[in-house]
């Protein structure tokens, strides 16, 4: 059933013309999937790449047709937890309707944890079984509603596929339409990490002067010249709280800033022997890299 409402808007894409960011246009052959999301851009007989963002490789694109065409409803991929079970929808090798099952290993799996360079991003992990031409091809929840966008498989490894999350997707699309071919994305220019007890414990073990907190983001590295070096941050700041709110994670950070660029955000950080300091830091437009 979740299959059935979901396969008549996934369709196979390949050889178009790609938009490479600020670079002019890059021409190549591809092979992937697409899911129609907005009537309004159509099934493929031929296509142009509208937009594409090639950090979390989603890209738009603009096709003609005369018929009414069915879409895609968009779910929720906060929703999802580890052991829910998703279906992966694609045409890989060329082979039209395939349809694999499986279920959610990891909700956030961080990009640095697959050695991939580039801004911050995070992943759904899951044990369906995608291939070459599935790139691009929904993972629907059992409601029949696309959570994530599969993008990649490990070559060496069964039972291990990544899909961008649909609320991320949704981001981008958004900023497509507002801001056209570009994806704008704030730079801190710092280098954090998500604090829980056992980090904290260890951390105060190492250094009795560590501040007495129970969450917040540590800043263990503060590029030279960035807006962080700038607003005043120093290596082993804890961010307790971001844009007026309590934060106790990167993500929480990130989906904070949203597209704050060159706007003045009040941070408040705990310093060695509990020093609180109000931090004020303008983020700069991250520079894009493929």
């Amino acid at each position: 059933m979740a299959a059935a409402k979901v396969a008549p808007a996934v369709v196979n894409i390949s050889n178009v013309s790609t938009v490479q960011g600020y670079f002019g246009l890059m021409v190549g052959k591809s092979v992937g999937c697409g899911t129609i999301i907005d009537p309004d851009y159509g099934r493929v007989f031929e296509g142009t790449v509208l937009n594409a963002d090639f950090q979390s490789d989603i890209a738009v694109v603009k096709i003609k047709s005369k018929t009414a065409l069915p879409t895609a409803n968009f779910g929720s991929s906060s929703k999802l937890q580890p052991g829910d079970w998703v279906i992966a929808l694609g045409c890989p090798l060329f082979l039209q309707n395939t349809i694999t099952a499986g279920i959610v290993s990891c909700v956030d799996r961080k990009s640095s944890d697959l050695g991939l360079g580039g801004a911050r991003r995070e992943y759904l992990q899951t044990d369906c079984s995608i291939n070459e031409g599935n790139s691009g091809g929904p993972l629907v929840n059992l409601d029949g509603e696309v959570v994530g966008i599969n993008i990649m498989k490990v070559a060496d490894a069964a039972g291990l596929s990544f899909a961008v999350p649909i609320d991320s997707v949704i981001k981008i699309v958004e900023q497509f339409r507002r801001m056209g071919m570009r994806v704008v994305r704030p730079w801190l220019g710092l280098k954090m990490l998500d604090l829980n007890n056992m980090v904290i414990e260890q951390l105060k073990e190492r250094d009795v002067s560590f501040p007495d907190v129970t969450k917040g983001v540590l800043v263990p590295v503060v590029t030279p010249g960035s807006p962080g070096e700038h607003a005043g941050f120093r290596p082993g700041d804890v961010v307790i709280e971001f844009d007026g709110k309590p934060v106790g994670s990167i993500k929480e950070i990130i989906d904070l800033m949203e597209n704050k660029v060159g706007v003045p955000i009040k941070v408040l950080v705990k310093r060695t022997r509990n020093q609180a300091k109000i931090l004020t830091v303008v983020p700069e437009e991250a520079k894009p890299s493929f």
